[in-house]
This record gives C-alpha cells, structure tokens and sequence, in this order.
C-alpha cells in the first residue's frame, strides 16, 4: 500500500466500507492483515523453514481477504473492489 499520508483516513474509510459491504452481503468469512515487525520466512511442504519471502519478492504479502461469493465473476469483482479500497495490488 504506497499512498500521501494525507489520504490514510480515507484509505481506512474506503477499506471499512468494502468489509462491511462484503459482511452484509453475506460473503464474508475472514480478513486480516501481518505483523509487520515480524520477520518473514517461507515453509516447505516437507517442513524445511527458509528466512525470507517467496522468490522474486521483496516484501511479504500484506494480509489476506476469506469470501464466499456465489461465483468466480463476483469474486472478481469484490476483489476489485478491495484492491481499489486498499490502493494496492
């Protein structure tokens, strides 16, 4: 998320709004984000722990969104939604 410090009010706005859009609709099921003091790592499927985040990546991923929508064309467009609330990929 790279945005003015002058807009983190309506950055937090817009992101509330899209959750609880999501909530009334029913389609929510979780959401959260990382703590960013943390230092990432990677966890094989054979247990091998790796310092880092995935390769080609330079930062960890910043948190995660659960919905259960009807299709894939509404998760498509909740997902849009959420990026654009967020202003991040």
């Amino acid at each position: 998320m790279v945005f003015p410090e002058e807009d983190f009010e309506a950055v937090v706005e817009a992101s509330h709004a899209v959750v609880d859009e999501a909530k009334a609709a029913g389609v929510w099921v979780f959401g959260g984000g990382l703590d960013e003091d943390g230092e990432p790592v990677i966890v094989a499927g054979h247990g091998t722990v790796t310092e880092g985040t995935h390769p080609g990546r330079k930062v960890p991923n910043g948190g995660c969104t659960v919905l259960e929508p009807p299709s894939r064309e509404a998760a498509l467009e909740r997902a849009a939604k959420t990026a654009v609330a967020c202003r991040c990929s």
